[in-house]
C-alpha cells in the first residue's frame, strides 16, 4: 500500500486550525463543500511534485486543481500555516528538540516564471526574473521563519525582518522563546548598520567579515541552514516560482517549513 501524503496524526493537528465552512442556505444550498482533507492532500501533492494545478489527478479524490488553489488561498489568508508552525514548534520545544543556543540565517535564489510581486532581476542568473527565499533556523536547522523577496534584494536587508518574524515558541512553563542569543550569518550579512540594532537588543552577532580570508570557522555550525534550504527545495514546487501571486508561493514555503518540523517531531519519538 502506498504511503499516504497526509497522515492521520498531522491532519489531527491541522483540522482544528481550519476556518469553519460558510453556512449553507436552507432553500438553495448549492453544491456540498468539498472535503478539506482531500483538498489539502491535493495541495501537498502539488507542493511535492511541482505539477501544474490543471494536471492534478482527479483519481486522488481531491477535486479539481482550481478548487485546491482556492482553498490554499483562503487558508493562507486565514493564517492557518502560521498557527500550525507555532503549534509544531511548541511541540518540538516540549520534546526538548529546540536548540536556542544560536540562530542561523541564509538565503537562496530561484527562477520565477513571469513577473509578479516579490520578483526581480536575479544577479546570479543573467538578470532573469527571480525570487529569493530568506530563512532563519535554530541551531539544528529547524526552520523558525521564512521570507520571500525579489532576487535582487540584498541578504542583509532581511536580517532584522527574519529575527522579528520569529514567533514566540511555547511548549514549556515560563516565558516563550522569542529573542535569540546569537545570530550567525555569512559575509552577505556583514554591515555594521544592521549589527548595531541587534547588539542594542542584547543579541550577539557572529557574521563573517568582508575582505578577510576564508576560515572564520562559522561553517562548522552555519551549515545547518544550508541543509534546511536543501530540504525546502526537495519540494519541487519551491525550486522554480510558477505563482504570479506572491502569497500563494509564500503559502507553499510555510507548508514546507511545517512539514520539516513535523518530520523532525516524528523522528524525535522514534
Amino acid at each position: 500500500m502506498a504511503k499516504p501524503i497526509l497522515d492521520d496524526e498531522l491532519w489531527a493537528l491541522i483540522e482544528p486550525l481550519l476556518p469553519p465552512p460558510k453556512p449553507r442556505r436552507s432553500r438553495y444550498p448549492g453544491r456540498k463543500p468539498l472535503d478539506d482533507r482531500g483538498l489539502l492532500t491535493g495541495i501537498l501533492f502539488i507542493l511535492q511534485t511541482g505539477l501544474r494545478w490543471d494536471l492534478l489527478p482527479r483519481e486522488m479524490g481531491c477535486g479539481s486543481g482550481m478548487s485546491c488553489w482556492r482553498r490554499l488561498r483562503d487558508w493562507q489568508a486565514a493564517g492557518v500555516w502560521d498557527r500550525l508552525h507555532e503549534v509544531l514548534l511548541a511541540k518540538l520545544r516540549a520534546a526538548d528538540q529546540i536548540d536556542w543556543s544560536r540562530v542561523v540565517v541564509d538565503s537562496s535564489s530561484i527562477r520565477a516564471v513571469g513577473a509578479g510581486p516579490k520578483t526581480g532581476p536575479n544577479p546570479t542568473d543573467r538578470a532573469r526574473p527571480g525570487s529569493k527565499h530568506h530563512l532563519i533556523t535554530e541551531a539544528q536547522g529547524i526552520p523558525l521563519a521564512v521570507i520571500l523577496t525579489g532576487a535582487n534584494r540584498n541578504d542583509v536587508t532581511q536580517l532584522h525582518p527574519l529575527v522579528d518574524a520569529i514567533r514566540p515558541i511555547a511548549g514549556k512553563r515560563g516565558r516563550p522563546l522569542s529573542k535569540p542569543r546569537i545570530v550567525q550569518g555569512d559575509r552577505g550579512y556583514d554591515h555594521d548598520k544592521y549589527r548595531r540594532p541587534l547588539h542594542a537588543a542584547g543579541i550577539v552577532t557572529e557574521i563573517a567579515r568582508r575582505g578577510e580570508p576564508h576560515g572564520s570557522g562559522l561553517g562548522k555550525t552555519r551549515w545547518v541552514v544550508e541543509r534546511t534550504i536543501s530540504w525546502l527545495h526537495n519540494f519541487r514546487r519551491l525550486r522554480i516560482r510558477f505563482e504570479r501571486l506572491a502569497f500563494i508561493h509564500e503559502a507553499f514555503m510555510k507548508i514546507a517549513c511545517c512539514i520539516i518540523c513535523w518530520r523532525k517531531l516524528k523522528n524525535s519519538f522514534c
